[in-house]
């Protein structure tokens, strides 16, 4: 078994210019910045969701801000989120979040979800913790946000402009992003286990909104909360009876917004801009 890499700022140098960036493949060789190109700020801001394919609870994006110019060492231990255990990255949440300039969280809810779909709440929840960094001063269209991932659903959803960077395995490999996955998969996880107190039948302590065999089982004998996705319960727990199918079939039809490359219009979907949540 070959040994788990540690992220680096490897990448966060290279989009500064602070190291030349390595050649990807033979046929896409790397091209050097234009000798008159202006200096990049420094600043970065790792970017990943956490939640994405829960059965409940809201999708979240956490966002980790460094400036790559000062930043000269990774925390000791950080790596993405999922490769680490529930107490290790709770013991590495504080840190990283104190090793980030600033750092956010922002969530779509399971009705956000049900109405709008995935896609959309993605970067709906994207633009609440850009907007989060924004009132705490950050100057985001000067930075550029690492985004895990070969997709960017975040441009279209930005409060201002923005310059993204796409790449596949980030959280693995790029400190910043790490960051950012381990303050929102915490964050998240905290929520949903709050939730749980309210009800304690689908374990959401242990299974944190996902499609464990307890949580399918809860569901099948006590039916959907408020806080379930009610649009995928019919498909992936498969016992429609339990929902209102005239009501799903309207959700169902509802636009799932998915690749859009332009910026958007200012909010999304005409919801407001609530659904940030402050890290402490």
């Amino acid at each position: 078994m070959s040994p788990v890499a540690d992220p680096t700022l490897r990448f966060e140098r290279e989009i500064a210019g602070l190291v030349k960036p390595r050649r990807r493949t033979a046929g896409s060789p790397v091209q050097d910045a234009p000798a008159d190109a202006t200096p990049h700020s420094g600043l970065i801001i790792g970017c990943d969701e956490v939640g994405r394919g829960a059965l409940a609870g809201p999708v979240g994006v956490g966002v980790s801000v460094i400036d790559i110019r000062v930043t000269k060492s990774v925390p000791k231990g950080l790596r993405d989120s999922k490769m680490l255990s529930e107490p290790r990255r709770e013991e590495l949440a504080p840190i990283a979040r104190a090793w980030s300039l600033a750092h956010a969280v922002g969530y779509a809810s399971a009705e956000e979800i049900d109405t709008l779909g995935i896609s959309a709440c993605l970067g709906l929840a994207g633009r609440r913790a850009l907007s989060s960094l924004l009132a705490d001063g950050v100057d985001v269209s000067a930075a550029t946000i690492i985004l895990d991932g070969q997709w960017d659903w975040l441009s279209a959803s930005a409060p201002v402009p923005v310059t993204v960077r796409t790449r596949i395995k980030a959280d693995r490999d790029c400190a910043s992003v790490a960051a950012a996955s381990v303050i929102s998969k915490v964050a998240r996880d905290r929520m949903m286990i709050e939730h749980s107190g309210e009800h304690p039948a689908y374990g959401w302590e242990r299974n944190k909104g996902y499609a464990s065999e307890e949580h399918r089982d809860a569901i099948v004998s006590l039916g959907a909360t408020a806080l379930h996705r009610h649009t995928w319960l019919s498909r992936i727990v498969g016992s429609t009876e339990l929902f209102d199918l005239a009501a799903l079939s309207a959700l169902e039809a509802a636009p799932d917004v998915r690749g859009e490359t332009s910026r958007s219009r200012p909010g999304v979907g005409g919801h407001p801009e609530p659904g940030v949540e402050p890290v402490a």
